[in-house]
């Protein structure tokens, strides 16, 4: 079980890389589909994913699937329990 106080992650990121992640985001928000339109914004999710995996640890834990199911739990909105 995870601890009850979650702790805080923070990223940074460049104005640049901020404006394409926003563009990238507010397209699938406005779309539902998680598509590439640019290089650039998979760049940005690679170097995203290298900034978590320096953070986190819970993916290398054995009951890692455990800790994601719990995560996502915790993050659903209400009403899609």
């Amino acid at each position: 079980m995870r601890n009850q106080t979650p702790k805080e992650i923070q990223i940074s990121l460049t104005d640049d890389e901020a404006l394409v992640l926003f563009e990238f985001l507010s397209r699938f928000s406005e779309t539902d589909s998680l598509t590439i339109e640019d290089q650039a914004e998979e760049r940005i999710l690679w170097n995203l994913c290298c900034d978590l995996e320096s953070v986190l640890v819970e993916p290398f834990k054995e009951d890692y699937a455990n800790i994601l199911a719990q995560a996502r739990q915790n993050i659903r909105d209400k009403f899609e329990r």
